[in-house]
Order: C-alpha cells, then sequence, then structure tokens
C-alpha cells in the first residue's frame, strides 16, 4: 500500500525527493511502526492534489498541519499512522550548514536535523541532490561546534541569572507545578545538548533519549538513577530538588 503511495508522490511535479526517517528508515521497526515521510519541494503542492492522492490510501486525514513544520498527519487503511512533512531542499541545506559548518549551537536539540539528514532512508531523489546534500554532511563532529553547544548550554544550565536550574527551584517555592514540569524540561533540552555534543553524536530528538544515552561512551555517574531521583522528588520531595539538581550538575561537569 504505501509503496504505492509513494510513486503517486514522487509524479507530483513539485517533489525532488522523498526520504523516511524515524525508525522506518532503519532496521528496528516492525509492521506497525509509524511512518515519517520527507517530501523534498520545488514549490507548494496545492490541497487539492495532496488530498486527491492521500484519499486512496488513508481512511483519516488532517491536511496542512503547521505545528511545527508543513505536514499532513494521516492514518493508513491498514491503521498505521503516517507523517507527511514538506520541505524545501534549499531552505533545509542552509538549516543544517548554519549548524554543521556554521558552528550555530541552539538552546538544545542543535543537530536534530543534521541527525534526520544522515539517518534518512532516500526512497526517491530524482536528480541526486538529497543524495548530494547527505554526503556534503557526513563529516565528522566539528570541534567547534562542539565547544560553542557545551558553552551555550551549560551555561542556560546553571550560572547565570535565567539559568534552568534557579528557575526550576523559584517555580518550586511557588508551588507552580506547570512551570516546574516547563523549566524541567527545558533543563534537559539542553542537559542531553550537551551530553550529545560531548560524545560528538548527532541529537537522535526527543525520544527514548535516557536509553540512548546509555549506549554512549562518555555519560555522567549514575547518569540514569539521578534523573530518576529528580523526576520523583519534583512532586513529592520538593526539598531535595535543589540537592538533586546540583548533583546532576556536578557529575556533568566531571565529563566536560
Amino acid at each position: 500500500m504505501v509503496e504505492n503511495l509513494f510513486l503517486e508522490l514522487q509524479n507530483i511535479p513539485e517533489v525532488e525527493a522523498i526520504a523516511l526517517g524515524g525508525s522506518r528508515a532503519g532496521v528496528h521497526f516492525d509492521e506497525k511502526s509509524d511512518y515519517d515521510v520527507y517530501l523534498y519541494c520545488t514549490g507548494s503542492i496545492s490541497d487539492d492534489v495532496r488530498k486527491e492522492i492521500l484519499e486512496k490510501y488513508c481512511s483519516y486525514i488532517e491536511l496542512s498541519n503547521h505545528f511545527w513544520e508543513l505536514e499532513d498527519n494521516c492514518t493508513l487503511k491498514n491503521g498505521i499512522d503516517i507523517d507527511i512533512l514538506y520541505r524545501n531542499l534549499d531552505d533545509f541545506t542552509n538549516d543544517v550548514a548554519g549548524v554543521v559548518e556554521g558552528f550555530n549551537a541552539r538552546t538544545g536539540y542543535t543537530t536534530c536535523m543534521w541527525h534526520n539528514l544522515l539517518t534518512c532512508k532516500i526512497i526517491y531523489d530524482e536528480n541526486g541532490n538529497l543524495q548530494a546534500i547527505k554526503d556534503r554532511f557526513n563529516v565528522p563532529y566539528p570541534k567547534e561546534l562542539k565547544k560553542n553547544i557545551i558553552e551555550k548550554n551549560l551555561s542556560l544550565l546553571s550560572g547565570m541569572l535565567p539559568s534552568y536550574d534557579g528557575q526550576i527551584l523559584k517555580a518550586v517555592n511557588r508551588g507552580d507545578l506547570v512551570s516546574i514540569n516547563h523549566r524541567t524540561a527545558a533543563f534537559f533540552e539542553s542537559y542531553f545538548d550537551v551530553i550529545f555534543a560531548l560524545n560528538e553524536k548527532t541529537h537522535p530528538g526527543e525520544k527514548r533519549l535516557v536509553k540512548l544515552c546509555k549506549e554512549l561512551s562518555l555519560l555522567p555517574l549514575n547518569f540514569e538513577e539521578n534523573i530518576s531521583k529528580l523526576f520523583a522528588d519534583l512532586y513529592s520531595e520538593p526539598s531535595e530538588i535543589a540537592e538533586d539538581l546540583k548533583v546532576i550538575l556536578e557529575e556533568l561537569k566531571k565529563i566536560i
């Protein structure tokens, strides 16, 4: 079913490449795994054209969602979800180049798009442009990028007035559960960005991060235990949170 869908999508004049991401791009997936599909286009494709094709293969369609990128979120007639994201290849290339060649660090998830490019499985590439971009960025992890990611995100973790550890403690003292959750999530966005940079690995995204990090060679002492304790204390032992954050940060700094 999905192969026929891909054939129809690649026949759209504006589509120059199609790639699979996520688990479907590797070997660790089963028949129930979702599809993450990236269409690299030279121009916009009308809703009507996309809808006409998708209705042949999907039992449910949400057309033109704009929550992150332009995407159609659907369920195939066999019950498997499929997300189709539409990208301009030049814009995507410039975004990755800013990180890999410009060494621009971000506040968490810095190398996710680079990871997405390197790990994607190309299933259509009319002129070889996507493969050329993939080859261009298949390079060793830049030392300058590593340095910038660590410096920027470490400062956000602790040591500055707006750093996340202080924001978490203020939220705890206010009893502000929503803010606690928000600032803790931001804390770990930067925390994991530092860990992947230290190991000179691209960031795989937000899922299964603890499990994936346990496969890395450089990891803070009691990595999983310290994270678990912080989350347990956030809502049950607020008096312990300051010490939890201190331990997490101390163990991180020891490996930098």
